[in-house]
């Protein structure tokens, strides 16, 4: 009747070569038995939004890693470390001493070790980067937070990591290309007591007493810039508070001194979770760094003074991030729950729409002019 066919309607078979629609564990319904309605479209656009923003976000925690800091007190017992600095003085070389003392009472004439170079002082101080400590290249106060270069906050422990597996090695001195050597680069490893100590440059003649080598006092002029100062293995790539930190004497006989706390420090990643043994480990130090700086009288002896202090702690920073395979069975999961999440609420709201349907259906019978209600 009307074109139905009884037959045709329970007895579909498969088309010919349609293996997928034969063997479907799922079989879907019919068409005819199926409607569509706006809902369901508006419920597909906030499950793929959802999923989009969620599988955004796992993959980027999971591309991030998760950070842990641990406190502890140091075990292993060392004897020497490693202090690398990379300074320009605004003096020439002739005219300057540096010298070592720490606590155990050895004094130790760095100059021997460490290499001079004799440089333009603008060849520094206009570089890029170059600031004051605490400040930034545009000498604004740095407090740690907001937007820098690498991100918001601090640099993630895997770039760290791979950072420091770069080979060491020591920028070049440029040419002065007919200028004059006003300034002094000191730069080098060297290798001290791990113990409290005072790292600083005078002026020749002055802080030590050396017969026949006395300086002009006119000449004394303590401006500089670090380029380098750090503790441990030299990793170029590695940033410190005193890097690419700018001072200036504002008379001859000035002095500046830094107070610097150091700690032992470790920056591991590990894969996986578990016990599992780190994959990558750098061993390094960190400092956290004061500055007091003053014009002094003549009796005193004016220069660079680093005073540095080890501490008995170390610090642990470990990075441990999942397997692959974790990732994705954690993506189904979520997209899963999205799923099931938004069949609820299609649910949900298709039912609720019924029900208000069916009571405005019931509050329009009866009504006077109502479709219906009269037979012309």
């Amino acid at each position: 009747m009307n074109g139905y066919n009884e037959k045709s309607h329970y007895d579909d078979e498969p088309e010919p070569g349609s293996f997928v629609r034969a063997f479907d564990a799922f079989p879907k319904s019919k068409p005819q038995y199926v409607t569509r309605t706006s809902g369901g479209g508006k419920w597909t656009v906030v499950m793929s939004v959802i999923s989009c923003i969620l599988l955004w976000s796992e993959l980027a925690r999971w591309w991030r890693g998760e950070e842990t800091h641990t406190f502890a007190v140091e075990k292993g017992v060392s004897h020497s470390m490693q202090i690398n600095l990379d300074i320009v003085v605004k003096m020439k070389c002739k005219d300057l001493h540096v010298n070592v003392q720490d606590a155990a009472g050895d004094r130790i004439l760095a100059a021997s070790r460490l290499q001079e170079d004799p440089t333009n002082w603008g060849q520094w101080v206009d570089a890029k980067g170059v600031h004051r400590l605490g400040r930034d290249s545009q000498g604004r106060v740095v407090t740690g937070s907001g937007w820098h270069e690498e991100g918001f906050g601090e640099e993630h422990v895997h770039d760290i990591v791979a950072m420091g597996r770069k080979k060491a090695r020591w920028a070049k001195t440029p040419r002065l290309w007919g200028s004059i050597a006003d300034s002094c680069r000191i730069y080098g490893s060297l290798d001290l007591n791990k113990v409290q100590g005072d790292f600083h440059i005078t002026a020749r003649g002055h802080g030590y007493a050396e017969a026949g080598q006395h300086l002009d006092h006119n000449a004394f002029n303590f401006s500089h810039v670090i380029s380098e100062l750090s503790f441990g293995p030299y990793y170029p790539s590695l940033v410190n508070p005193l890097d690419r930190t700018i001072n200036l004497a504002d008379a001859h006989f000035y002095k500046f001194q830094y107070f610097m706390s150091v700690v032992p420090t470790i920056y591991s990643v590990q894969r996986g979770s578990g016990s599992a043994p780190a994959e990558r480990t750098i061993f390094t130090n960190q400092y956290a760094v004061t500055e007091q700086s003053k014009e002094i009288s003549e009796r005193m002896v004016p220069g660079l003074f680093f005073k540095y202090d080890i501490e008995p702690i170390l610090l642990h920073i470990e990075e441990r991030r999942d397997g692959f395979l974790t990732f994705v069975i954690k993506v189904i999961n979520i997209l899963s729950g999205v799923v099931v999440a938004c069949h609820w609420g299609f649910t949900l709201s298709e039912w609720l729409r019924e029900v208000v349907g069916r009571r405005r259906r019931k509050q329009s019978e009866g009504v006077i002019g109502a479709k219906g209600d009269y037979d012309d």
